[in-house]
């Protein structure tokens, strides 16, 4: 066995996006139009950042890793509607072929799989497991959910064992480590090659897939691991390609030049259905849009404004001339397919005379202005921007739209200092505690709104630790009712999952992070 080591508990840290990283090593072309059915082409709409399963934080980066790296556990799929589906609320093997807990559930025991080996050919053992967790511990983005899942230390016994012990038992723990973020990584081949800048360009798995060309600004390529320890996958190879204009995704993929391409725009939905060879696979999803005011900026530091702000929102608008259908309405914090979702305390529909109302109860009789930051990148947003100027200004306020390149705004959003914006969210982790730590605790990393609540927060600190899921979620619909009442965010609407498909392509299995697996597809061309 490898040296025996012992990490210690966790600091939680600032949860920003890594750094962008060059090309990974050079590998295969591509020939979009003549796939064969072993080989498939997607377009996405830009080409990731790093390759580092720690520090990666966007579609694309969390598509590569999950496709060349394997984590100790993973979800176990089931069937809704005759579509394939992850079953979020089932952990099953993965690297580890089995587990115990503790009689307090404080400690975790894992027993590895036998013949796992990384993609350079060297064997992984429960001494990798300490080190990766190690890693993840000391990283900027991966170092917050460690912290979430209550991680204290981890030992290895053997070369197949490992042992996680809690701080305290915490219901979270198995749901987190199915991320992608906790994917077992070869630290020794890391460190042989100058650690986690060659990370950020190479991958260091044991998955279905190796990444042997990545160029962020034009394609990708993934190439079949022939060594993987488990099912072989159907595809040979996966050529991605980033094409920024979502019109010209929808072009390729008509024309069959592309097989698969995400973000399909909702009033392009409708047309694509009835282009033949094309399959839209839309579904609803815990992908949420929300309007943010910031708690700490006047005059949003007064919650009759906030909830005047909410009855100005033209929900049926949004959902109707923006969505296209493709989105439902969002009544909570919480997306409505998270178990333990509570819309009790939300009031809110379009009524201006009301919104009129609580202005003027709030001081603000002849209305107000504020600034609105609109992250670029996404029609929806700037349409949805527009439509909610224009009911705003029919009670007297006025609200000034400031255009801002995606990159910045990402790093504006961090500081906390914006006065609103609109934003997208969707969280991995299917669950309230993941969901409401992150975004709308007091010290939620991504509490861009400033919301501070004593009892939002204590009751998201006692559902941590209650093993009774009925409990959990009594707890968890008090906090939603709190937030609703207070209206941090104005509810704009979830999501569909649009993933348009060539009529070949098999296998998609929709899950909470919205990443694909490529393993599980096959294309019958």
């Amino acid at each position: 066995m490898k040296r025996r080591a012992t990490l210690a508990a966790a600091v939680a840290v600032i949860f920003t996006a890594a750094g962008c990283g060059a090309n990974a090593n050079q590998g295969g072309s591509s020939n979009a139009g003549t796939a064969a059915k072993d080989t498939l082409v997607a377009a996405y709409s830009e080409g990731g950042k790093t390759l580092n399963p720690a520090e990666a934080n966007d579609v694309t980066s969390d598509t590569f890793v999950v496709a060349a790296y394997d984590q100790l556990v993973t979800y176990d799929r089931t069937t809704t509607d005759g579509k394939p589906t992850a079953k979020t609320d089932k952990i099953v093997p993965m690297l580890a072929e089995s587990w115990q807990v503790s009689s307090d559930s404080k400690s975790y025991t894992f027993t590895l799989r036998q013949g796992v080996k990384f993609e350079d050919g060297s064997a992984l053992d429960s001494d990798d497991v300490v080190k990766t967790f190690d890693f993840i511990k000391k990283s900027k983005s991966a170092s917050f959910l460690y912290g979430m899942a209550g991680i204290d230390t981890v030992t290895a016994s053997d070369p197949r064992t490992v042992k996680i012990d809690l701080t305290a038992p915490n219901h979270l723990f198995l749901q987190i480590l199915p991320m992608y973020s906790f994917s077992i990584i070869n630290i020794d081949k890391v460190n042989a090659e100058g650690g986690s800048k060659w990370l950020d360009t190479h991958t260091a798995g044991s998955g279905p897939y190796r990444v042997t060309k990545w160029d962020t600004a034009t394609e990708a390529v993934l190439e079949r691991n022939d060594t993987y320890w488990g099912e072989k996958p159907a595809l040979r190879k996966i050529n991605t390609k980033f094409i920024g204009e979502a019109s010209n995704r929808v072009q390729l993929l008509t024309k069959g030049e592309v097989d698969i391409a995400l973000e399909v725009p909702a009033k392009d939905v409708d047309t694509l259905s009835k282009q033949p060879g094309v399959v839209i696979d839309s579904r609803a999803s815990n992908k949420i849009l929300f309007f943010g005011m910031n708690n700490a900026i006047k005059p949003f530091d007064n919650p009759k404004v906030r909830q005047a702000v909410s009855y100005a929102i033209p929900y049926d608008k949004l959902l109707s001339d923006v969505m296209k259908g493709q989105a439902s309405p969002m009544r909570s914090s919480v997306a409505s397919s998270t178990p333990g979702f509570s819309d009790a305390g939300n009031v809110y529909s379009h009524d201006l005379d009301k919104a009129k109302a609580l202005l003027a109860e709030a001081g603000y009789p002849n209305g107000f202005s504020f600034d609105f930051t609109l992250g670029s990148g996404f029609d929806d947003w700037s349409d949805d921007a527009v439509l909610i100027q224009a009911e705003l200004a029919k009670i007297g306020v006025t609200m000034n739209i400031h255009k801002m390149a995606r990159p910045q705004f990402l790093e504006a959003l961090a500081t906390k200092k914006v006065q609103s914006y609109i934003s997208r969210w969707t969280s991995f982790v299917n669950d309230p505690g993941y969901h409401l730590g992150l975004l709308l605790t007091s010290d939620g990393t991504s509490n861009y709104v400033n919301f501070h609540n004593p009892e939002v927060d204590s009751l998201w600190k006692q559902a941590s630790t209650e093993p009774d899921q009925n409990v959990r979620n009594d707890l968890y619909g008090k906090a939603q009712e709190i937030i609703n009442t207070q209206a941090p965010w104005a509810y704009l609407y979830e999501y569909n999952i649009v993933v348009a498909e060539r009529a070949g392509v098999q296998g998609y299995t929709s899950y909470p992070d919205g990443i694909i697996r490529f393993f599980q597809l096959s294309n019958k061309g």
